[in-house]
């Protein structure tokens, strides 16, 4: 399994390192599009890792509605929140982010980054959303990046390239 997500993994577009951390460092408030209750799927895990390191996630999955996940209560649409937003999580299929990011941009004027999971792309939304200041990384996993940039990788024994002083 691990080896299988490494393989889709390698081949996603590539970011700056600076750029990825400067995302994670200042993002305080994710909100988590198709975030599911099931601990096993990775938008629990994903979005339940990012609730540990410190961010607000605010889920939004309209089969869940009502319920509390991380220490908020699920929101059926973006529309329903109204607390400011620094960066929307897509973990929908890609045939499914074009109305995900009119949405978005509609709710959030003041958003920063609107970022993909593995497997997910869409370069006519991603351009939509660059074109209105968005930052928009796509087919990527934030709890990967965060792991890899701020050491959390290196004390699994993978060699993540970051050279740093930090103990683990």
């Amino acid at each position: 399994m691990a080896r299988a997500l490494f393989c889709v993994y390698v081949g996603a577009m590539t970011y700056p390192d600076d750029l990825l951390r400067t995302i994670l460092t200042r993002t305080k408030v994710v909100a988590c599009i198709g975030v599911s209750p099931n601990s096993v799927r990775p938008s629990h895990y994903v979005a339940r890792y990012l609730s540990l390191k410190g961010f607000t996630v605010i889920p939004v999955n309209p089969g869940h509605a009502g319920k509390v996940l991380f220490g908020q209560t699920v929101r059926s649409d973006l529309s329903e929140i109204t607390e400011p937003v620094d960066m929307v999580d897509i973990f929908r299929r890609s045939e499914h982010v074009p109305p995900i990011v009119d949405a978005t941009l509609d709710a959030f004027p003041n958003l920063r980054t609107i970022w993909m999971q593995i497997g997910v792309e869409h370069a006519q939304a991603a351009a939509q959303a660059e074109a209105r200041g968005v930052t928009v990384i796509q087919n990527r996993c934030p709890k990967i990046e965060y792991q890899r940039l701020f050491g959390e990788l290196r004390m699994g024994g993978f060699n993540t390239g970051v050279i740093s002083s930090r103990l683990p």
